[in-house]
């Protein structure tokens, strides 16, 4: 099935995408039309420095929608893999002449198509995971990109919870409903952070959550309200052990790619071994040393450190 976003949900996604993000953004955005070009279809802006409110305290999610691969790629390889396993990574720098700092973006580079199918139509949970949870459009080409980029967020909002409602309970609150739809989808990937991290994503913006779940009772039959922030789950037994099988399938998946993604980005990802080392302290305590041959050489080098990681329990 490839569910639909309803009118309703996606007036709320784009309600919330629009919000303005602040000047202190400005100087990212337009390194990256610097570095892509006119390929540039559309810029979001997610992750951790958009919840704390300031791109210069860490290092900045962007992704830049493009129109075609072969506009920002001279090279047939990098067309091939970002196509077969989207996205390609790339590390971004600008300054801020009005605080006189270097800030920093970590920006995924995704064609329109292969956003719009990684939201909406995907096995996979990467995007729709991701997406799923608010964030903002910065920059669109025109109203026809706006429309198309906020259908494909609408999208990810309804595939995550079509995929992870036969999964939560028979009665929830939204709070508990994203919680664990966001878990589910946390799992697929070989992660750091610990296993409250869906829960301080709703905590920080739960009126946001909330919004989203009253919209979502109007796209899933299976989803209804019995007051502003309780709902009930029709969802049959059938329903529970076919998703159950999915989201198994799915973590067997998720985490192979996890790592051909994570070893792809280390080529175009500047300074990513360190990024990867500083990223696992922060979040897991665990620290690994950075020797000058896996800097030089991590795709040969990285395996044993990645091997030990998961053996320890440290990446899940």
């Amino acid at each position: 099935m490839n569910p639909q976003s309803s009118g309703s949900l996606q007036a709320v996604v784009a309600e919330q995408s629009a919000r303005p993000v602040g000047a202190a953004l400005e100087p990212l955005i337009r390194r990256v039309h610097e570095r892509f070009g006119s390929a540039v279809q559309a810029i979001l802006f997610y992750g951790s420095c958009l919840r704390d409110g300031d791109p210069g305290e860490g290092l900045v999610d962007l992704y830049a929608v493009v129109d075609d691969y072969r506009r920002i790629y001279a090279r047939y390889s990098w067309r091939l893999v970002n196509r077969w396993l989207p996205p390609n990574v790339f590390y971004l720098e600008a300054g801020d002449a009005t605080a006189e700092r270097t800030l920093r973006a970590k920006c995924a580079v995704v064609s329109t198509a292969d956003f719009e199918r990684g939201c909406t139509r995907a096995f996979e949970s990467y995007l729709w995971g991701r997406f799923s949870q608010p964030c903002r459009l910065v920059f669109w080409r025109s109203e026809g990109v706006r429309e198309r980029l906020e259908g494909a967020l609408a999208g990810a909002v309804t595939r995550l919870w079509h995929e992870a409602l036969p999964c939560l309970p028979v009665r929830f609150d939204a709070a508990t409903g994203w919680q664990q739809a966001l878990a589910l989808s946390y799992g697929v990937e070989l992660r750091p952070e610990g296993s409250g991290r869906a829960a301080l994503l709703v905590r920080d913006g739960l009126e946001d959550y909330r919004q989203l779940a009253r919209a979502l009772t109007g796209v899933l039959p299976a989803l209804d309200a019995e007051g502003a922030d309780a709902f009930v789950n029709h969802a049959r037994d059938s329903d529970r052990r076919r998703a159950e099988r999915r989201w198994r399938w799915r973590r067997r998946q998720g985490r192979v790619l996890h790592v051909l993604r994570l070893m792809k980005s280390i080529t175009t990802f500047e300074g990513g071994v360190d990024y990867a080392a500083w990223k696992l302290r922060r979040h897991t305590g665990h620290t690994i040393t950075v020797t000058p041959r896996l800097r030089s050489y991590p795709l040969i080098f990285g395996w044993p450190v990645l091997w030990r990681l998961l053996r320890d329990r440290i990446l899940r």
